[in-house]
């Protein structure tokens, strides 16, 4: 096997598949790269067992074959080299040689045999999106996520086919995130499925502000996705997502419409006074302003208060300060509403007259 090929050329595919490759695993392998070269081609794949990526670049090939490699040192020793170096690569005994100008390097190897295919994918339907779209999807969901819950449908974001709409939805129990995508999109049959945290957030990494559509392959256990040269494969959750529409608040007759820049600062200064475990902060709304109060266990004590519309006299009710930060952060509007019951129903917070983006928090007892 021997290749060579341009400093630039061969780090952008690198930077790209190492985020799937875990710092720790179960299989030495796992921490490897597998180099395929063919017809002027490389392809990097990395994969976690769940996850995968496959970088591709044309590449100046003088033998074709299957290696697999360190994957992080790999990546560290093309990007220290000097920029516009031109790479040597070859393969013998087991070995991997790789040289640019006066440098040389030998590296370590596993047969190709060892690193793990993905399973055979069959693809049911393939679904085009504009890739800004679902972005944007992602972004405004993603962090709801629960992380190494023991609910694994939960470690997860639901991406719901539904009538003629994408839905992007996340809980981790506490919280909830709903997006739906503003354009009618063409699909032929109905389905939910959880992508995996991991995968959701190399998707996040590889996806750009760009008009231009991507297809997004469906099938029964993976989902995969081609741009650029890069293709990302992920398997899904099998399991059922919770009723997510039993979560959102109906009927709430309390309404609070608040400046968002103006809450969101407030909320960051007394976060900083906010017990550290709990990070609650009390919300009192009452004659037409909004009181912030945060206390901690060294008896310190923070007080915003900003002006607020709302629809009724008085009301106290306490939330994880991260929680409402996060969901603000995601809305992207002058005013927001705040929507509850009372002190013990969860909010529901949204831009008014625009129900494209929701939030629900639950709250918290102080």
């Amino acid at each position: 096997m021997k290749f060579s090929i341009q400093r630039e050329s061969f780090l952008q595919p690198l930077s790209q598949v190492v985020g799937v490759v875990e710092r720790r695993q179960t299989l030495p392998v796992l921490a490897n790269f597998l180099l395929a070269v063919r017809d002027n081609e490389l392809a990097i794949t990395g994969t976690d067992m769940e996850v995968e990526l496959i970088g591709s670049v044309p590449a100046d090939v003088g033998e074709g074959g299957d290696i697999t490699v360190p994957a992080r040192k790999l990546v560290d020793i093309v990007r220290a080299l000097p920029d516009g170096s031109q790479i040597k690569f070859a393969v013998q005994d087991g070995k991997a040689t790789m040289s640019a100008g006066r440098s040389r390097f030998t590296l370590s190897t596993l047969p190709a045999s060892e690193f793990p295919a993905t399973d055979q994918f069959e693809t049911l339907e393939e679904v085009a999106v504009k890739e800004t779209a679902l972005k944007t999807l992602l972004d405004k969901t993603a962090f709801a996520m629960a992380n190494q819950d023991v609910r694994y449908y939960l470690n997860g974001l639901l991406l719901e086919f539904a009538g003629s709409r994408l839905r992007a939805v996340a809980t981790d129990g506490h919280r909830l995130a709903v997006c739906d995508h503003a354009d009618p999109i063409k699909f032929e049959q109905e389905r939910q499925l959880i992508v995996p945290r991991k995968g959701v957030m190399e998707l996040v990494r590889m996806l750009a502000e760009s008009k231009h559509k991507v297809t997004l392959a469906l099938g029964r256990s993976h989902v995969r996705l081609a741009k650029d040269g890069t293709t990302f494969t992920s398997k899904l959750i099998d399991g059922r997502f919770p009723d997510y529409q039993a979560v959102i608040p109906v009927g709430a007759d309390k309404e609070l419409q608040i400046d968002r820049a103006t809450f969101i600062q407030a909320l960051q200064r007394a976060a900083i006074l906010s017990n550290e475990k709990y990070r609650g902060v009390r919300l009192e709304a009452g004659d037409g302003f909004l009181k912030i109060i945060a206390h901690n266990p060294q008896h310190e004590e923070a007080v915003e208060e900003i002006e607020a519309e709302m629809n009724f006299d008085q009301l106290a009710v306490g939330f994880n300060v991260t929680y409402l930060l996060d969901a603000l952060t995601a809305l992207e509007a002058e005013t927001v509403s705040l929507e509850l019951k009372d002190a013990n129903s969860s909010c529901l917070i949204s831009v008014p007259d625009d129900d494209s983006s929701r939030h629900v928090v639950m709250p918290l007892k102080l």
